[in-house]
């Protein structure tokens, strides 16, 4: 991918980021809860000690949309504040960090990433 595509795809993220901080900001969930949904994402990363596949695997899971999606589907279908909340900090850990150009995973190993290698060459 060129580096212009990437900045683009960053930069997008970063919109998606600031616009679930200020819905997250505006719905007003609890302290505790925003903590522990923003962190418990990087969780995945203890896949990588079974190898870079399930690693990649596993955090790919845990740093896509679709789980913040589904669970704020459920959660708006059941009226599930909390669930809302939750969901809309998943989704802004995900945003954040691609917006930091650490994306998706490739099963080559940590540092190869949709948004192009991390780290130092």
């Amino acid at each position: 991918m060129t580096a212009p595509f990437q900045r683009l795809l960053r930069a997008e993220s970063a919109a998606v980021a600031l616009g679930l901080a200020v819905l997250l900001a505006v719905q007003g969930p609890a302290w505790w809860l925003v903590v522990a949904v923003l962190a418990a994402p990087d969780l995945a990363l203890l896949a990588y000690l079974a190898g870079p596949r399930a690693g990649a695997l596993v955090y790919n899971a845990a740093h896509s949309y679709a789980g913040p999606a589904l669970l704020a589907a459920a959660a708006g279908l059941a009226g599930w504040e909390a669930g809302l909340a939750a969901a809309g900090t998943w989704a802004l850990h995900a945003a954040i960090d691609r917006a930091l150009g650490f994306g998706l995973k490739s099963r080559e190993g940590f540092a190869v990433t949709h948004l192009g290698r991390i780290g130092r060459s």
